[in-house]
């Protein structure tokens, strides 16, 4: 069967088809002007927005700076009269009016090591069993249940502290520490329950998750060719992750450890109502003490005069200062492992 060709159009019609084209297509695509006013208000909004964010962080450096002003100005009298011997004097003398915070720093210390020691052990490990042995079933069930320690208020823990860690420690831990390592002089004289050694307990139960969950966050930074190359040269589980996991991750968990350090310095209420209250320096872990924090809380309210209220302020003013700088050096180390590197998420 044979095609008949389509006319072609002459020469003369050539000029007129192309020019009906670009007319169609012209109309098909028009240049539309840009509104002068829709430009105003965006320019506006984005002036808008970068004053606001501007003017929150000004706000939070405003605020850290008023409370530094305001703590050295009430401190003042008692900087003028102690000095730095406030910071080694062991005397807590309200009616003579003759102050030290040593005891109070030592509390501080040792109640937070306290925590840490038994803290990072936990913490590592449930970390690493969250991100490379749990099933994946359970797995945001029990994340979720170890961030809700965060959530629990300091003051159940203190009450949680009181009626069942103190009696629980008096009963069975005291006694076994006394028997086993009294010869350290560490775990020695009566056996109240309450003391050092209990504020440590709760300090650790409560930075546990704080711990945990930066711990988790580094590890699973740590890129997953790091796993596998382990394990392809033979590397056993622990071994793999030993030399490729925490190795890598080393740093970061260091920044969560002192962020740790940084809430069981600066944490007030629980410590308050376990650690006995006693401005001395005593070896024993089973006698009461004192903190920074909880001596501020408990004798605050009966500072009657100018140079008690001043030493109170001034340990404010040191806490600040050890706190500021703990969470400084924290945020340096967990950035150190973590910049550059997007969250994995390890299926």
């Amino acid at each position: 069967m044979r095609t008949i060709p389509e006319p072609r159009p002459s020469s003369s019609e050539e000029p007129e088809m192309k020019q009906t084209n670009e007319t169609s297509a012209g109309q098909g695509l028009k240049v539309v002007s840009k509104s002068r006013v829709g430009s105003r208000e965006s320019v506006f909004a984005d002036s808008a927005f970068r004053s606001v964010v501007v003017l929150c962080a000004v706000a939070v450096l405003a605020i850290v700076a008023l409370i530094v002003f305001e703590l050295v100005t009430q401190s003042r009298l008692s900087m003028s009269k102690f000095g730095f011997k406030f910071l080694i004097k062991q005397i807590w003398d309200p009616v003579n009016e003759d102050f030290g915070a040593l005891p109070f720093i030592y509390g501080t210390i040792v109640s937070s090591l306290i925590a840490l020691v038994i803290a990072v052990p936990l913490s590592v490990g449930t970390a690493l069993f969250l991100t490379e042995l749990c099933p994946r079933q359970i797995r945001g069930i029990l994340s979720l249940l170890v961030e809700l320690l965060a959530a629990i208020p300091s003051v159940i823990y203190g009450l949680w502290g009181i009626f069942v860690l103190a009696p629980f420690l008096r009963a069975y831990v005291q006694p076994f520490l006394a028997k086993y390592f009294g010869w350290t002089g560490l775990f020695g004289g009566p056996k109240y329950g309450y003391g050092m050694l209990a504020a440590g307990v709760i300090l650790a139960i409560m930075i546990l998750p704080i711990i945990a969950s930066i711990t988790r966050e580094v590890v699973t930074a740590v890129p997953r060719v790091q796993r596998e190359a382990a394990l392809a040269l033979g590397a056993t589980k622990w071994e793999m992750l030993r030399m490729a996991v925490l190795r890598n991750a080393r740093p970061g968990i260091m920044g969560a450890v002192i962020l740790g350090l940084g809430r069981a310095l600066g944490e007030t209420m629980a410590v308050y109502m376990l650690i006995g209250n006693r401005a001395q320096i005593v070896r024993s872990l089973f006698a009461p003490a004192n903190t920074l924090a909880s001596v501020i809380a408990a004798e605050f309210t009966e500072a009657v005069g100018n140079i008690y209220l001043s030493s109170l302020i001034e340990m404010a003013l040191v806490l600040f200062v050890l706190t500021l700088v703990v969470n400084a050096l924290a945020g340096l180390l967990v950035w150190s492992i973590t910049r550059g590197m997007p969250a994995r998420a390890l299926v």
